[in-house]
């Protein structure tokens, strides 16, 4: 039985083999999709797909961006959100910048009873395009139990963060289905790519998007709708509460420039290529560790917070 050694050996040797290769072809299709989806692609040609683009929660930050970014290739603008002189303010600018029409339609997310007011004065616009980006945040890195008001604020970020991305894509999506083309960008967040300790409710809310839209994108692409997910890491906004930008931390104007150059590339896109470097390095960690790191990291983020709130009191 002296060949058993031998043929161990050999298909050791195989698999070895195997999964170098393995190992190899997958390095070279990862490399190879990370230029493709961030360095290759150009934004499309809006126009294609209809006169109009719809975007919730447009009046500063990434909303805002993608407003302008939109008015600039020529698209007429939906601007939604909750507070009507920004609105208005936002409507003039972009009217006054870009020579494009738009319309407001002021609305609280937080609020059920609002879709059929939307779909009302939605109702014969040519929509080619949808940015579902209105989303609620914590007001800091929080235990669940400790949240403020949690019967209400639970509902709330729910009705923001979910509903709002079903029921809105609820109205746009049949008019696209029967002009067979259209695109539907769906603002997550890279917090939904594991379960986060101290942003639990948030985390879970954005992984509902995620899945969401990843399921959609494969329900419509024969139907000429790109469905696309945005999982931005930090962005110097308001809600990120980080004034000043850097290579990982872009200004809302540079990150939605190059997310827009990804579209219907990926039915999940990071936006920009240093968070999508981010998202490659932190897959690699063991979720204990990556639990670990967050409850430290959040927790000293949450220990400032109630200090600066204990002294506002």
């Amino acid at each position: 039985m002296h060949f058993l050694p031998d043929c161990c050996e050999y298909l050791t040797e195989i698999a070895a083999t195997g999964l170098a290769a393995y190992v190899l072809a997958k390095v070279f299709l990862n490399t190879w999709n990370f230029f493709n989806v961030y360095f290759l692609g150009s934004a499309p040609q809006f126009s294609k797909y209809g006169a109009w683009s719809v975007v919730s929660r447009e009046t500063d930050g990434i909303g805002l961006s993608f407003a302008k970014q939109l008015a600039k290739a020529g698209q007429n603008v939906v601007l939604i959100s909750r507070s009507p002189d920004k609105l208005k303010n936002v409507s003039e600018l972009i009217e006054k910048e870009y020579g494009v029409s738009t319309k407001v339609i002021a609305v609280d997310f937080s609020s059920g009873d609002i879709y059929e007011k939307i779909a009302s004065e939605l109702s014969g616009l040519d929509i080619g395009t949808l940015v579902n980006n209105v989303g609620l945040g914590f007001p800091h890195p929080e235990y669940f139990h400790e949240l403020a008001e949690l019967s209400t604020f639970g509902p709330k970020m729910v009705s923001v963060n979910v509903v709002s991305v079903v029921r809105m894509t609820e109205l746009v999506l049949p008019g696209m289905v029967a002009k067979k083309k259209g695109i539907v960008l769906n603002v997550s967040s890279a917090s939904a790519l594991q379960p986060t300790p101290l942003l639990s409710l948030y985390a879970a809310s954005k992984q509902f998007v995620d899945c969401f839209s990843k399921s959609l994108s494969a329900e419509y692409s024969s139907k000429g709708i790109i469905v696309q997910c945005v999982m931005p890491y930090f962005v110097s906004t308001k809600m990120s509460k980080i004034r000043k930008s850097s290579l990982f931390v872009p200004t809302p104007d540079s990150y939605v420039r190059n997310t827009m150059k990804t579209i219907g590339r990926t039915n999940r896109t990071y936006g920009c290529p240093a968070h999508a470097l981010q998202a490659g390095v932190y897959g690699l960690i063991p979720e204990s560790l990556y639990f670990s790191v967050c409850l430290r990291n959040l927790g000293l983020i949450r220990k400032k917070a109630l200090k600066k709130l204990a002294k506002s009191n």
